[in-house]
Order: C-alpha cells, then structure tokens, then sequence
C-alpha cells in the first residue's frame, strides 16, 4: 500500500484555503499512487487559533463533505484533523473519508495536550479501527502516538497502520526523530504522522512528518519546510517484528 502526507502551514482559520490546499494534495497524491493521504491535526481551521469554538465542525458542515467529494473524485482515502462540535461539546477530532467518499472513522483524541487543549475540549474514550487497502487501520492525534499502551492495544487489535494527523511544536524534536519510529518498531506498525511547519501564533511547529516502516525504518521525513511526502508500506517481515507484546512479562 502506497501512504502519502502533507505538511504545510496552518490555514490560519481560512477554511476555503485549507480546503483548496487539501484536494491539490490529493490530486498529487492520487497521481502518484497513493491510496491514503494524511493532514495535521485540526487543519480545519487551525490548530492554534483563538476562535476554535466559533468555527467548530460536524461531519455534515459543507467543508467536510467537501472533502469526502475530493477524496471520492480522486479515488484516495483523506484523513483530516478538525474541530467538532457535539452538542455543546468540543472535541479534537480527525475523519477518515475512504476513496468512495464515505466516512470510515471519526476519532477523538485521548490524550489532550496542555491547558490550553484541555481547556477547549473533551477527550475521546475509544479507539476507531478499519480496514484500509491491505491494512487494518486507526488514527491517533499527536500526543496519543506517544504513549505506548495506545500503540499496543491498537497493534494487539491487529492494527497495522496508524494515520496520526499532529501539531507538534518546539521544543519537542525528539518525538519526528525519535519517539514515532521506536513506536512504529516495538510494535510492528507503521506510522504515518503528518505535521505542521512554520509558526501559528505563538507556535512554532518543528516539520519533521514522516512515514515510519514497521520495522523502525523511516521511510521518508520532511524537513522544516511544507512537503508532500509518499512511500510504500513494506512488507511486515516476521523475523524482524518485535515481539514484545507477547513477551511482556507483568509484575
């Protein structure tokens, strides 16, 4: 299965300019072969922006089914970060529309980053899993790929691809350099984290998307700049796959 992600700069609450950002990259994506491409985390309409409440979505606003038309059009499933609006609740979520358009998952984030994320939204309490192409598949939001009994559980659900649209600013370069590709490696999965570059606000984001083999292996990495990355998934060789969970011995 062949993955792609973008990384770009936040929209900055434009709504039709992340959009229009969104499909172009589908259309690039889609013309390369790939069969999924990943956006950052609440790239409908930014992740720090001062009025998220105001420009919360649900899955039927006009620019979601916007973009399920897009992914249908180019026949290439898109997961997409957002702000949904339940209710009066707010959650920090990302839909998968697959390349018929439908919608496969919409996760909620678990682990809410910093006061400021607590502050505008609740967390999710459950997993969203489903087949994509030749992969099962869930999503995890930024801070949840970095806590490994997140990882497990989906891995020991025979999850083999992890979309993980995220927001991840300085100073934490460790997590692009190091944290998602042991993830990846100590429990046989692939990681597909799609970041942000350049600043928002009073972030600055630290680039560094990539796609992270299930082996460890990076597979491809941006740098600080926008790019759209696309590589195979390899083949999950078992005499490499770590067996951790199995052999995990409780104390």
């Amino acid at each position: 299965m062949r993955v792609a992600l973008l990384q770009t700069h936040s929209p900055m609450g434009d709504l039709d300019a992340a959009c229009a950002a969104a499909e172009a990259a589908l259309a690039a994506a889609a013309a390369m072969g790939a069969e999924a491409l990943v956006l950052s985390e609440v790239f409908l309409p930014g992740y720090n922006q001062p009025d998220i409440p105001a420009r919360a979505l649900t899955l039927d606003s006009p620019q979601l089914l916007h973009l399920a038309a897009a992914a249908r059009r180019h026949q290439t499933a898109l997961v997409v970060g957002y702000a949904e609006r339940d209710s009066d609740t707010l959650y920090n979520s990302a839909a998968c529309f697959g390349p018929d358009g439908a919608c496969l998952a919409n996760y909620r984030k678990v682990q809410l980053y910093g006061p400021r994320e607590r502050a505008l939204y609740q967390p999710g309490n459950t997993y969203a899993t489903f087949p994509l192409g030749a992969e099962t598949a869930a999503i995890l939001i930024c801070y949840d790929v970095e806590f490994a009994p997140h990882v497990k559980s989906l891995a020991d659900r025979g999850v083999t691809l992890i979309l993980a649209p995220t927001a991840n600013m300085a100073p934490f370069t460790h997590v692009v350099h190091h944290t998602v590709p042991a993830m990846a490696a100590n429990h046989g999965v692939t990681i597909v984290y799609a970041n942000y570059c350049g600043t928002e606000g009073d972030l600055t984001y630290v680039g560094g998307s990539l796609i992270a083999g299930p082996h460890g292996e990076i597979l491809a990495q941006a740098g600080e700049h926008p790019a759209l990355l696309v590589a195979d998934i390899p083949a999950r060789n078992p005499a490499r796959l770590s067996t951790q969970s199995a052999d995990l011995k409780a104390l």
